[in-house]
């Protein structure tokens, strides 16, 4: 038979101390080049500053005339450029990829490309995203399809009515009052 040690069970818990494989993130910087931002972060960031940075566009073309929405543009492209970078950095290419951010519908590249796993060349992944950034993710997009459906649909329904009631008239005889309802 095996020799066992006297007074220790053999179906006891090890007791070694194990560490749990613990995985480094690193710290999501909005305003910064280095770095990686992911995917829902990137749409999300993207599409609150540029809707922030509008409002601000605005009201300061409002305060101070066409100075203000130059200003509120270039400062839109510049955070524009950061957050692309970070994104370049997040597949593990360099920021000069991020030029083709001024190519229209290409840049749409930077919402479907994964980025890598794990650490690359350019730090840590980035932290798992919390619930408000992926309802912003989702949300933001819709808002704007609804903003551009309306901006087309709300025009053609006022034609339309203007349409309308041209027709009535000319339906209406000359002469006969018409009729309240």
């Amino acid at each position: 038979m095996a020799t066992a040690t006297p007074g220790v069970n053999p179906y006891a818990k090890p007791n070694a101390a194990v560490a749990e494989a613990s995985e480094d993130y690193q710290e999501v910087k909005v305003f910064a080049t280095s770095g990686r931002i992911g995917r829902v972060r990137y749409i999300a960031y993207g599409m609150g500053i540029y809707l922030l940075f509008g409002i601000l566009g605005g009201l300061l073309s409002i305060a101070i005339g066409a100075p203000g929405l130059w200003i509120s543009s270039i400062a839109t492209l510049v955070v524009g450029f950061m957050l692309t970078i970070q994104r370049c950095h997040d597949f593990n290419t360099t920021g000069w990829l991020s030029l083709l951010m001024l190519v229209p519908l290409v840049n749409l590249i930077f919402w479907f490309i994964p980025g890598t796993d794990g650490e690359n060349d350019y730090g840590a992944q980035t932290p798992p995203n919390g619930a408000g950034v992926i309802i912003a993710a989702l949300i933001v997009p819709i808002v704007a399809v609804v903003g551009i459906l309306a901006a087309i649909a709300l025009p053609a329904y006022q034609q339309y009515q203007q349409r309308a009631a041209q027709k009535m008239q000319m339906q209406q005889p000359q002469g006969v009052p018409q009729q309240k309802r």
